[in-house]
């Protein structure tokens, strides 16, 4: 353990890791007050979950074993870049994302239509209808990439790609019913932004 902690790569790979998920979740948080109000945000706002914080174990988990056995693994630099490149770009695409919306965005889907609840179709938004799960999506399989985890890469992935192919269709049964027509025009010509989800 000591070996890995006094490794530059091993100190470069985690110290990046451990900045991004600050940085993602303490923005996440500081945007949604900005558009929503201190008090009405609440610490979900952060998004951790058990199965988050399961899944960043894991992926920790998987960091050190690797490094522990096959050092080499870890080497690959331009692997890493990659992932670096991409986490910034996933972090980017749903920063965008949630500024765009504005009060819009929010992090629990609405089930209600509210007044100033408004169809966004601009911006970012006129690329891709999901920006923000686009974003997160990846970010998510990017932050493995950028630590070399092969395993984690493919889990992270899957479990995402997994839970925005039901979230999508859940949240757009909504929008459907909040917007009408405009909606369907709009879902019609621009893409969702995950792969394979329509």
């Amino acid at each position: 353990m000591e070996e890995i902690l006094s490794s530059d790569t091993a100190w470069r790979q985690l110290s990046q890791m451990f900045l991004a998920i600050f940085f993602f979740h303490s923005s996440e948080y500081v945007l949604a007050i900005i558009f929503h109000g201190k008090f009405n945000v609440p610490l979900s706002s952060l998004l951790i979950s058990k199965q988050y914080v399961m899944a960043m174990g894991c992926c920790i988990l998987e960091y050190l074993f690797e490094f522990a056995l096959f050092p080499q693994l870890k080497e690959h630099w331009w692997i890493s870049n990659i992932g670096l490149i991409m986490v910034v770009i996933g972090e980017i695409i749903r920063k965008v994302a949630i500024i765009t919306a504005g009060r819009a965005f929010t992090h629990l889907i609405k089930i209600y239509h509210e007044d100033h609840h408004e169809l966004v179709t601009y911006g970012i938004y006129g690329l891709v209808r999901h920006p923000g799960y686009c974003g997160f999506f990846i970010w998510a399989t990017a932050s493995q990439i950028m630590l070399c985890n092969p395993f984690c890469t493919l889990a992270f992935m899957l479990v995402t790609w997994r839970f925005f192919s039901t979230r999508i269709p859940y949240e757009e049964f909504f929008l459907r019913q909040f917007f009408g027509s405009q909606y369907e025009e709009y879902s019609s010509r621009v893409p969702s932004g995950v792969p394979f989800i329509k």
